[in-house]
């Protein structure tokens, strides 16, 4: 029996040389263009980091300096680290009943804005009825509203509530403040969730409160860490508000505490002191940001992941 060589077929395209460097060429020109616009990105990322992170190292540098060194040598490392500095801010500067303060009307305020803004935004979210679109749009327009045109019939509200300088007027007004950027963001993060999970507690029999705090609010863990990282910073660092309605001297709270610091430590020149309250100001919302980055991008894409 005589065996026949079978020829394998032979490739239209590798028999035409010419086509292959015409369909690679294009190929090696977007690799390039990309390789020089990752090192563009890349060098603006790293240059924005040392912009933004530099001042941050040299005000905890200059925070255990003393005031010498700070004129002396503003740029070089401390000799000696001057404790000192911070527990003089903590207690003659009144920085302890500051920050106790703050801690008092951000805990209290976060916690309400979060309550109130998910349960809003749940039923803005879940349910249809009359007027649903128009006050979701309320709280949209709230979101533009600026609250320099608030503040004078704020004060007459409160003091008419006997609120004014308190820290629970404090906690309500910020309250209001946060709600209508809680409310936009947890609305959306709503509508995302499945609704088979809902429905099926339902025909379990459970009621709609207890839907909601037990079944959608965990699965909204995300958004609420990511809605709650945006408002602590905002009300940590409110100054506006409180230098208003809050002008009771045992009551002010941190950003209040910084700017009498500054004023005070002017004419004094303790300015090692008033670096170090500084530094105790920044450090908990850079805490919180660290601690909870993972869960802030998480909440910001998972509309997106959908």
């Amino acid at each position: 029996m005589k065996t026949t060589d079978i020829t394998p077929p032979v490739d239209p395209v590798e028999d035409r040389p010419e086509v292959v460097k015409t369909r690679a060429a294009p190929v090696k020109a977007r690799s390039g263009k990309g390789g020089v616009l990752n090192v563009f990105s890349h060098a603006i990322l790293v240059i924005w980091a040392i912009m933004v992170v530099l001042p941050l190292l040299w005000a905890v540098m200059t925070s255990f300096k003393d005031d010498n060194a700070i004129f002396s040598s503003p740029w070089s490392l401390p000799d000696k680290l001057h404790f000192d500095n911070w527990s003089r801010a903590w207690s003659q500067a009144h920085m302890s009943d500051y920050f106790g303060n703050t801690l008092i009307v951000v805990g209290f305020s976060l916690a309400g804005t979060l309550v109130l803004g998910s349960m809003a935004a749940y039923v803005l979210a879940r349910f249809e009825f009359p007027g649903n679109r128009f006050i979701y749009f309320l709280f949209v327009g709230g979101m533009s509203f600026p609250v320099m045109l608030a503040l004078v019939p704020l004060f007459y509200v409160l003091n008419n509530m006997q609120l004014l300088n308190t820290l629970p007027g404090l906690i309500l007004v910020y309250i209001a403040y946060s709600l209508p950027f809680t409310v936009f963001f947890l609305t959306s993060f709503f509508r995302t969730l499945p609704t088979s999970i809902a429905e099926a507690a339902f025909v379990d029999g459970a009621s709609h409160t207890r839907t909601f705090f037990q079944i959608m609010l965990p699965m909204a863990k995300p958004g609420l860490v990511s809605v709650g990282i945006f408002n602590f910073l905002g009300q940590w660092n409110q100054y506006m508000l409180p230098t208003v309605l809050n002008t009771d001297p045992d009551r002010k709270v941190l950003s209040q505490g910084l700017v009498e610091l500054a004023t005070s430590q002017g004419y004094k020149g303790d300015w090692s002191g008033l670096f170090a309250g500084l530094v105790m100001a920044m450090l908990p919302v850079l805490a919180a940001y660290i601690i909870f980055q993972r869960q802030v991008v998480q909440g910001l894409t998972a509309g997106a992941l959908k």
